[in-house]
């Protein structure tokens, strides 16, 4: 990971208030897909979404319902109080229950194993930092801190705990050389990444025309080199430069806007889990 990272050692906070300037829903909804793959580049969490028997949470039959669990789950992370972030961990609990791998799965995995988790969080955490990067420009190094503190609650909202989060950006960096120098996607997992998140193949026939190529625009951009050569998805300096003028633009102008256009589509999803819970339904 190329990024400086400081060297002052800070203890997990995973619970402190949040600074919403460290948070940009217009890159969740763009690094969204690159983030998917990233977390689904370690094979055991590939195969757990591949095998996974929880039809009503797949994005190959539910593209998006699929699409607000997960944005629902970043808004609750970050924005949502103690109390919210324990109720939809138990909703989670219930869909994660059922992914774990079975007699004859090529990889043993557990959609409840920490360790999991923390690489999960940790590429939540990269992709909120490369989407804020990209939008407005590069954090201080106090605003890194703090974002790499709140940011263990990616983890923690699961079953990770708090000690797990490494206990600065140096030793972030330390873990991510050393685990996704591990990542590796076997044919079925790769061609289900191709063909479902980066061609939108659940998608109807008109959409996937509209936005495919957008798609797979944002998706490769957002992805670090080595997980572009596991998918094979080219990439060059022209394009770069076109992807980060592009963010760019972007961040221009949603900085110029009110903060609710900076939260957009997050503060939407979190206002619509409260009124869900409200209401008794499920969150999930």
């Amino acid at each position: 990971m190329s990024r400086p990272a400081s060297t002052e050692s800070h203890a997990p906070q995973p619970e402190a208030e949040p600074h919403r300037n460290n948070l940009a829903g217009p890159g969740a909804l763009l690094g969204g897909p690159a983030n998917v793959i990233m977390q689904l580049s370690l094979a055991p969490v590939g195969r757990g979404v591949v095998e996974s028997t929880v039809d009503s949470g797949r994005f190959d039959l539910h593209p998006r319902k699929r699409g607000r669990t997960t944005l629902t789950y970043l808004a609750v992370a970050m924005l949502g109080t103690d109390e919210e972030r324990a109720a939809y961990r138990a909703a989670t609990n219930t869909s994660h229950r059922h992914v774990r791998s079975r007699p004859g799965s090529p990889v043993e995995y557990n959609a409840f194993d920490p360790e999991l988790q923390l690489w999960v969080a940790a590429c939540i955490y990269n992709g909120v930092v490369d989407s804020v990067t990209y939008l407005f420009g590069p954090l201080s190094d106090e605003d890194a801190d703090e974002l790499y503190r709140e940011s263990a609650r990616f983890g923690t909202t699961l079953q990770m705990r708090p000690e797990m989060w490494p206990a600065d950006r140096a030793a972030f960096a330390q873990y991510w050389d050393r685990r996704s120098a591990e990542i590796s996607l076997d044919d079925e997992v790769k061609a289900y990444l191709l063909g479902q998140v980066v061609d939108l193949g659940p998608y109807g026939r008109l959409e996937r025309l509209a936005f495919r190529r957008v798609n797979r625009f944002f998706t490769t951009g957002f992805l670090p080199q080595r997980f572009r050569e596991e998918l094979g998805l080219d990439w060059g300096p022209g394009r770069q430069r076109a992807f980060e003028l592009t963010m760019r633009g972007i961040g221009l102008v949603t900085a110029a806007g009110p903060e609710q256009w900076r939260l957009y589509p997050l503060n939407q999803h979190l206002a619509d889990m409260r009124r869900r819970r409200a209401l008794g339904k499920p969150l999930v």
